[in-house]
């Protein structure tokens, strides 16, 4: 059976303005695949690229090379009207709650949005979104009231009922929950996984942070400049890694001993010196 994302080869690369002679290529021939109900954690530093794959993805940013085939269709290139009709079948959580949503708009009418543009009546609209409000744990009356007046992680579970309103069978989560204290972080990755085990829905789950990312994912790529370098099972990957730029990205986790987190600043500036040019090539793509 086919993967229901297949990324084969994709390069992408953004120009400097003289043209294609001078582009700067940002992802070097990434391929990497995602399965239905499944959890694709890529997990990389500022710069890495994996929000780049993700524009990608939904077709935010062209790619210059390789292809995106979503759910058997090619969809690396495809034009404004057909974006629209994939969008009942991918959606997106991006990082920000506090500017995703239209603060002029009411709960009812950001959740409505989608329904509408995909042919809903206003009476169907009404009844879904009182179900969405309450798969992510929201009371009925959230709908009358603004962005504003919710906290960040209100207000990204609502991001999170937005991209569920058409029943999609994939999300790509950039970053979901980094701009969230912890306690709060915590609670809304509890909810996308009880959303899948409930929905069957997939997430290419994107983030800097390894240990966000073994909580929520089945399997690990880990991106570093613009190739992968590590990937595989979760637990693999966030226990017993074997590139040594996945070891950095384990020892920046931050603990709560200060004794412990010195010796793994210590142990993370010991790696980051060994580093050569060619730990920094595919290591497993």
């Amino acid at each position: 059976m086919n993967p229901l994302l297949a990324i084969e080869d994709l390069r992408v690369s953004f120009g400097s303005g003289l043209g294609r002679r001078h582009a700067k290529e940002v992802l070097h021939g990434i391929s990497m695949s995602i399965e239905a109900g499944e959890t694709l954690g890529l997990v990389g530093e500022s710069g890495s690229g994996k929000t780049t794959i993700g524009r990608a993805v939904l077709g935010l940013t062209a790619a210059s090379g390789g292809r995106i085939v979503f759910d058997g269709q090619q969809i690396s290139h495809l034009n404004m009207a057909q974006r629209r009709k994939l969008a009942k079948n991918l959606q997106a959580v991006f990082q920000d709650p506090y500017t995703s949503l239209n603060p002029a708009l009411t709960i009812s009418d950001v959740l409505s949005e989608p329904l509408i543009a995909q042919g809903s009546g206003s009476s169907e609209a009404r009844t879904v979104i009182a179900d969405l409000l309450d798969k992510v744990g929201l009371p009925s009356d959230s709908a009358r009231r603004l962005p504003r007046e919710f906290s960040g992680g209100q207000r990204q579970r609502i991001a999170i009922a937005r991209a569920l309103a058409l029943d999609p069978k994939l999300i790509v989560c950039d970053e979901p929950v980094s701009s969230l204290d912890l306690s709060t972080q915590g609670k809304v990755l509890d909810l996308l996984i009880e959303i899948q085990e409930r929905t069957g829905v997939a997430y290419l789950f994107i983030s800097h942070d390894l240990a966000v990312v073994r909580h929520i994912s089945h399997r690990v790529a880990v991106l570093r400049g613009g190739h992968i370098v590590e990937t595989g099972s979760a637990r693999q990957v966030t226990s017993e890694p074997e590139h040594a730029y996945t070891k950095q990205l384990l020892l920046a986790s931050p603990v709560a001993d200060p004794i412990a987190q010195k010796e793994r600043r210590e142990r993370r500036s010991r790696l980051t010196a060994l580093d050569s040019p060619s730990d920094r090539l595919v290591k497993d793509a």
